[in-house]
């Protein structure tokens, strides 16, 4: 399947560190100097005085090749994971759906009268809301694996202005990020959060947050922008954490493989939060 660059879903596995390995910005601050960035080249909080180093040390570099299926894996792991969250834990925040779906349920009743039919009612709308959800996601996640995902290179090294990072904890990549410049505003795109889910907890995706952040200040982009469809309260936090302040939302935004028929508008919901940090005034 040809397909052009999704927008960006970020949010595949990030997770708010209780932690404070790296040290976060406080959540009122919107302009930022190159002075209050943590910075991957000097030593972090978890650095030992002299060669030893913990063995939790999150290392953060630039994309090799050698990365690709680590990076791949992560990625299709966390996309997976939002399946389930989009068909079930998704359904709190959409009072309408939840209207909708009292309503039928109701409607069987008064239909049928049978109380055995119309306690399957909500079994069979979750199962609706699983296979749309299914279907979709995969839909996406095809299309990103033959854009951008494909070639991290040619999308994210060798244009300027770009870039793509791993995580590195103890030898074995376990998270990324990467930062997509956008000319017409003078902002920076963060892309492709990712955090293996084994190895949350540790401050990783807070260290692959500073390292956009970081390289937006040195590539003297004005801000740092994302937008996410993520709805574990966690990834929202942890944008907040960084600086990051909400900027709006939609209901109406569009992935890859969605047909928009009735019957995907009544199971299938995403709700796109756009975030946005301000480094300087232009």
């Amino acid at each position: 399947m040809h397909c052009s660059p999704p927008k960006m879903v970020c949010e595949t596995k990030i997770v708010a560190d209780e932690h404070d390995t790296i040290p976060g910005t406080k959540k009122d601050s919107i302009i930022l100097s190159s002075s209050q960035i943590w910075t991957s080249a000097s030593p972090s909080p978890n650095t030992v005085e002299g060669k030893d180093v913990k063995s939790d040390t999150v290392f953060i570099r630039e994309f090799q090749r050698s990365d690709h299926v680590e990076v791949r894996r992560i990625f299709c792991e966390g996309i997976m994971e939002r399946i389930p969250n989009t068909a079930f834990r998704g359904l709190k925040h959409q009072t309408q759906t939840q209207f909708l779906y009292a309503f039928l349920t109701l409607m069987c009743f008064l239909v049928t009268k049978s109380f055995t039919l119309t306690c399957g009612v909500p079994f069979i709308l979750l199962g609706a809301r699983y296979y749309f959800s299914r279907k979709v996601i995969l839909a996406y996640l095809d299309c990103v694996l033959h854009t951008d995902m494909a070639d991290i290179e040619e999308y994210y090294i060798k244009p300027a202005g770009s870039s793509f990072w791993v995580a590195v904890l103890d030898g074995s990549v376990v998270g990324m990020v990467a930062a997509q410049g956008r000319e017409e505003d003078n902002a920076v795109e963060l892309r492709r959060m990712s955090v293996d889910s084994r190895f949350r907890g540790k401050g990783i995706a807070k260290a692959l947050g500073r390292r956009v952040l970081e390289f937006a200040v040195h590539n003297n982009y004005s801000a740092v922008v994302l937008g996410t469809t993520a709805v574990k309260p966690a990834a929202h936090k942890l944008y907040e954490s960084l600086g990051f302040r909400h900027a709006g939302e939609s209901e109406e935004h569009t992935l890859p493989g969605m047909s928009h028929s009735l019957l995907e508008r009544m199971f299938f919901q995403i709700r796109y939060h756009r975030y946005r940090l301000q480094l300087r005034e232009e």
